[in-house]
């Protein structure tokens, strides 16, 4: 019996995460330059302020959920976001498609960097909605002192999955609730 439980524990929390199949990462640039240190940018976002009720429809995937976390490293796996102190995630669905966007609220963007560079080879993202993670397409992107990471799959079982035009055009459509970061930008100019 002890040996079940125990087999049945490093199954459920040994085993491997979800990776996509493909990723791109881009570091923070200096266009981001007036918000690079939080002390810059001090309010932290709100989930009605980046994801709107113009973005409740993306393409043919609808919002499904939001949620907030104070501890950034329980929307990670296999990798840590040093200095964080929120991270706001949405899933979406439909079509076919299913993915989810999460932004991330670093201290700097040397911080936000190093998040980008984890994800890139330590962990990554927990997947939060069912998708098929073998085909997937991500992009994270520092953005100051934010990372923003945008993945999506076709929907599971693999016979409803859309094919990967509609995933490049899913991965644009969540990559683009990062346009929150260009108002934080003007504000702090």
């Amino acid at each position: 019996m002890l040996a079940a439980v125990g087999a049945g524990g490093w199954w459920w929390l040994g085993r491997e995460q979800p990776r996509p199949a493909t990723f791109h990462a881009e570091p923070t640039s200096a266009f981001y330059s007036a918000i690079d240190d939080r002390r810059d940018d001090a309010a932290p976002l709100t989930l009605q302020e980046v994801f709107t009720q113009a973005t409740r429809t993306l393409g043919t995937m609808n919002l499904a959920a939001t949620r907030e976390f104070t501890d950034c490293d329980e929307v990670l796996s296999g990798a840590t976001a040093s200095g964080c102190t929120q991270a706001l995630q949405a899933t979406y669905q439909g079509g076919g498609v299913a993915g989810q966007f999460v932004i991330f609220n670093l201290g700097d963007g040397r911080a936000a960097d190093a998040l980008v560079a984890a994800l890139r080879t330590d962990g990554f993202v927990r997947q939060d909605i069912a998708f098929d993670a073998a085909g997937s397409r991500a992009q994270a992107r520092a953005m100051g002192h934010y990372v923003t990471v945008s993945w999506v799959g076709g929907a599971a079982p693999a016979e409803d999955a859309a094919p990967a035009e509609d995933l490049v055009t899913a991965l644009v459509a969540l990559d683009g609730l990062g346009k929150v970061v260009q108002g934080r930008i003007i504000a702090a100019i």
